[in-house]
């Protein structure tokens, strides 16, 4: 199982790899399933239900795939139960070290070795807040998506999946499935922002894009380009259109931290009210889940990204 500490692949380059290496053409079923299976160079069979490949691939190669995770994480329970919590929380590297049970400066290290060792990178608010006691520790994020999947969904239920029981990982799954792709899309959103406005901002081009998160604010993507212009967006990912209030609340939590925003983003999985659309221009920029998929386009062999890993 390779771990490469330096130099990841974007997840923009992994999940254009999977789309390619698996012939996919639908972009909620390619996140879907690269929620699942992504960054590991696995085929995988997208006419076979999710589910059905997480107990052919996954549960029934537990003792392999186990086998060779531990050969990084050098068995260490620390370790395992730190990237579960990472897996299963808010992300942020103090609530992991709470639900640990481990002490700062122990936990600290545990973090460093496993962004060294190619698991974690921070996803560090974008800007700090004005009130420096208004600070919050830092995120972090998952190199692969099958990682987070494997400590979030198989590692915490690995007693019974090692006798061959599979309820108790069942019914885990079920209960956090629905959820389990939002995170992807919001990363997948920040790689979309960056293509879209690569052109348009050539002569200022973004420096850093994100959250952007403090005590009291939380904001989904913040976009700071060279010249300090600030773009601020919200995504939303449910089955209603996304409505003026959404743009409200936005506005409302940039005053709140005290940013100064020139242009407002907002994706919506699912279309837009009539009156979001005539407010679209300069100052607010609308992104879809048609402008999501233009990640997939011109798909070629130059995108597959070749694994050492075992192939399940």
């Amino acid at each position: 199982m390779s771990s490469n500490p330096l130099n990841h692949p974007t997840l923009l380059a992994q999940f254009r790899s999977f789309c390619y290496q698996n012939k996919v053409t639908d972009f909620e079923k390619a996140v879907e399933y690269f929620a699942v299976f992504g960054g590991m160079g696995w085929s995988v069979d997208m006419t076979k239900p999710l589910d059905k490949l997480i107990v052919n691939k996954v549960l029934n190669n537990y003792r392999y795939i186990h086998g060779d995770l531990t050969k990084i994480t050098h068995s260490k329970p620390a370790y395992h139960a730190m990237l579960s919590a990472i897996a299963t929380g808010d992300r942020r590297e103090h609530s992991a070290f709470k639900k640990v049970n481990i002490g700062r400066e122990e936990g600290e290290e545990v973090i460093d070795f496993l962004i060294k060792d190619g698991f974690l990178v921070f996803d560090r608010s974008v800007e700090k807040p004005l009130d420096e006691k208004d600070g919050i520790s830092d995120k972090l994020l998952f190199v692969t998506p099958f990682m987070r999947f494997w400590f979030a969904v198989i590692s915490p239920t690995y007693k019974s999946i090692r006798e061959g029981e599979y309820d108790e990982v069942t019914k885990r799954w079920s209960q956090m499935k629905n959820e389990f792709t939002t995170l992807i899309y919001m990363q997948l959103v920040r790689e979309l922002i960056e293509i879209s406005f690569k052109d348009e901002f050539e002569g200022d081009a973004i420096v850093s894009i994100g959250e952007y998160y403090d005590k009291n604010v939380s904001i989904d993507l913040l976009v700071k380009r060279k010249s300090g212009a600030l773009l601020a967006g919200t995504c939303k990912y449910g089955k209603q259109k996304a409505n003026k209030t959404e743009l409200t609340q936005l506005k409302e939590a940039c005053k709140k931290a005290s940013l100064e925003v020139d242009t407002f983003i907002l994706f919506s999985k699912n279309k837009f009210s009539s009156e979001l659309k005539k407010e679209k221009g300069e100052k607010l920029r609308l992104f879809s889940l048609r402008n999501l998929s233009r990640l997939m386009d011109n798909l070629s062999a130059d995108d597959l990204i070749e694994s050492t890993n075992k192939k399940y």
